[in-house]
């Protein structure tokens, strides 16, 4: 759950940091889809709001009300329709898509096991014959889980002229867990105050045969494991695990 200053400041750090990275897979992958498409953790519509723009039949689920709000104020009202409140464990549509998507670390954030196949489980059921599931993970570095970041600023600019904003990390590991609890500060420039705000997550993380098991263990019958989003096979440079399950 984004908290509003978050939602806020989202599309200005996340469009400098991940659209050179996902965002042209995602689209190619909706391009080819003739049918109806749901991305599930839309957020603030990075994906979505351009998918929508190329003509893509797609809808749009994420649990974050402050996100959506942003994904709204981007689109025309008689739009709305397409995007709800809802969580992937348990969404529900009287129709089913040709595609699913879960872009950008959605599977990581759901820890428990029971939960995670059940959220996968629930997308098989909610697509048509040889339909697509596609989500990605983040492959560990040992070394990172072993240490964790402490005070690491990984973004810094200006959200409007004169205005500057910066977010500050730290990463704790749980290995026992297998949980990386993140520390999100944003410290920014507002009415002549320079203000901050804190958000704690944990992040899931995955291993390649735990990843495979999971899969394996769900309804889907057929999947590819992929080690970035140009199709590439998973080698010791990989930092993705690019997941596509097909309900065949």
């Amino acid at each position: 759950m984004y908290p509003d200053t978050f939602a806020r400041f989202y599309d200005l750090i996340y469009h400098q940091m991940r659209d050179h990275i996902d965002l042209d897979f995602f689209l190619d992958e909706a391009g080819r889809t003739n049918g109806k498409i749901l991305e599930a953790g839309s957020g603030t519509g990075r994906l979505f709001t351009n998918a929508l723009n190329l003509g893509a039949d797609i809808y749009g689920i994420d649990i974050s009300e402050s996100m959506l709000k942003f994904l709204k104020s981007k689109i025309s009202p008689d739009q709305h329709f397409r995007v709800s409140v809802q969580n992937i464990m348990d969404f529900r549509f009287d129709f089913k898509f040709d595609l699913i998507i879960a872009p950008f670390r959605v599977i990581m954030h759901i820890e428990d096991k029971g939960d995670q196949l059940r959220a996968i489980n629930n997308v098989y059921d909610h697509l048509n014959q040889n339909g697509r599931f596609i989500f990605d993970t983040f492959i560990p570095d040992l070394n990172q889980l072993i240490k964790g970041l402490n005070n690491i600023v990984d973004f810094e600019g200006e959200y409007e002229p004169g205005k500057r904003i910066k977010r500050i990390v730290t990463t704790k590991p749980d290995l026992i867990n297998q949980t990386i609890n993140i520390t999100f500060k944003i410290e920014w420039d507002e009415d002549s105050m320079r203000k901050s705000e804190e958000w704690k997550v944990p992040l899931r993380y995955f291993f390649r045969y735990e990843l495979e098991h999971l899969v394996e263990r769900s309804k889907f019958e057929t999947y590819r494991l992929m080690g970035d989003y140009h199709g590439n096979e998973l080698s010791n440079n990989s930092k993705e695990f690019i997941v596509t399950c097909t309900r065949s």
